[in-house]
């Protein structure tokens, strides 16, 4: 459906944060949190506390299972930050999360540099064409060396990999990388703001950061860096939404999680046959009841039963048909009488099941 030349821009910017598992990826996400007020307290995996793995099964396993959301302030803008699962087994669900993303953060731990499931979320980010931030974690660590992991990162990703912690020659480090912007260079002198931000968010640009999540290092810097190079989505009058995750809450409530992409989402709307209870904006495991989305915003919605992740509501179209594909799929029946919601979660949960327990916790849809 076409949309309206109206256009509205948006506060918001969405980034999700994707990594192979241990690089540091929830702990950079507790750092971010903390240094922008997010949080009072910073948590740490290993002390079972952090502030995104919320489910008891994260916790004991230090892992992250769902995706979860986080809302932070920087100085002149919203940002929603999604938190994927790094472990390969819940790959589908950093999938989906992809559909809805603005930007992209790819933690890389300086220790294991360029793995071959880095290399797997490299091509699938360049498959969903979503714009790329590099922060290279733990650089804290005895024997990093930041020239060499800067090296392999342009030659096992990309050669447009761009050190932007480093301001000496900036300018001139960028204009290799692209003969617009060499010309320009040669013209000015310098690269302007607006053309590296262009760079970046058409993917012919990929910012490098490095430090410390645990140790908070480096932090602040990237914190401004994706401020200043990042651009303000706008979005058309006619409202849109894509779904990109089903799941039910502490009391069994089903929820859709959705990105709107266009117009205004409110309560008590009727989209189909269905009408909007609640909407939720979520960052952790508290949420702000609302009575209307704006463009760019995620959120959760109580009310809609027959929605399903990658569908788009609206204007929005259905989303392409995930990439990753599971190793091994089963299928889990309950007879009619059992309360799936709540046996399952006891029977996987407290018994120890991992895949099951996470399929059954995020909606019970099998």
């Amino acid at each position: 459906m076409e949309q309206t030349a109206q256009i509205k821009e948006c506060a918001h910017t969405v980034a999700g944060i994707v990594a192979h598992v241990d690089a540091g990826k929830t702990t950079l996400a507790e750092s971010m949190l903390y240094l922008t007020g997010g949080t009072r307290k910073l948590g740490r995996v290993d002390h079972k506390d952090a502030f995104l793995d919320t489910y008891e099964l994260e916790k004991n396993r230090g892992i992250t299972i769902f995706s979860k959301q986080a809302e932070l302030n920087l100085k002149n803008r919203k940002l929603t930050l999604l938190d994927t699962p790094g472990h390969v087994d819940f790959s589908a669900e950093m999938e989906r999360t992809l559909q809805v993303l603005d930007y992209a953060i790819l933690v890389i731990s300086v220790a294991d540099g360029v793995s071959g499931h880095v290399q797997t979320l490299w091509r699938l980010l360049k498959q969903y064409n979503v714009p790329v931030f590099l922060f290279i974690n733990k650089m804290d660590q005895p024997g990093a060396d930041k020239e060499e992991t800067l090296m392999q990162l342009q030659k096992r990703l990309d050669g447009r990999c761009v050190d932007f912690s480093d301001l000496e020659n900036f300018d001139e480090r960028l204009a290799e990388t692209d003969e617009e912007l060499l010309e320009q260079f040669f013209e000015t002198g310098k690269i302007r703001l607006e053309q590296i931000k262009k760079q970046i968010k058409d993917r012919k640009l990929f910012p490098c950061y490095f430090g410390s999540a645990l140790k908070m290092q480096g932090i602040t810097e990237f914190l401004e860096g994706f401020e200043m190079y990042t651009t303000v989505p706008v979005y058309g009058d006619l409202f849109g939404a894509r779904v990109f995750k089903i799941a039910r809450d502490a009391q069994g409530k089903r929820l859709t999680y959705l990105k709107v992409t266009g117009g205004v989402l409110k309560a008590k709307q009727v989209i189909g046959e269905e009408k909007i209870d609640q909407i939720r904006v979520y960052s952790g495991v508290s949420f702000t009841s609302v009575s209307e989305a704006q463009p760019g915003m995620v959120c959760a919605v109580t009310g809609l039963n027959d929605t399903v992740t990658g569908q788009g509501l609206g204007c929005e179209i259905q989303a392409q048909t995930p990439i990753l594909e599971p190793v091994l799929t089963y299928c889990v029946s309950f007879s009619p009488e059992i309360d799936i919601h709540e046996k399952c979660i006891e029977a996987f949960c407290v018994r120890g099941g991992g895949a099951a327990a996470a399929a059954c916790m995020a909606g019970g849809d099998f």
